[in-house]
């Protein structure tokens, strides 16, 4: 599925038409703590736990918990 805004293409329909609200500035999804509106159900659920404190992505090697899944993988980084 090829985006005909940028040429980025997509394995299925669905992770197009999520991509597609960049293009469009889409935001259905909204923070009921902060009115904070994204474009899809996983930042809002990044969004959630910031308002929780909830930090369930665990460094296997140090313990050190995160917010996000990104920003652990940047950690595993420094033990390797």
């Amino acid at each position: 599925y090829l985006c005909v805004e940028c040429g980025d293409s997509f394995c299925q329909s669905s992770a197009l038409n999520v991509h597609l609200r960049i293009h469009h500035g889409k935001r259905p999804c909204k923070c009921e703590d902060c009115g904070k509106t994204v474009q899809h159900s996983l930042a809002l659920g990044a969004c959630l736990r910031v308002h929780t404190g909830a930090k369930p992505y665990k460094c296997v090697e140090c313990g050190k918990t995160f917010l996000k899944s990104s920003t652990l993988k940047v950690h595993l980084k420094l033990h390797t």
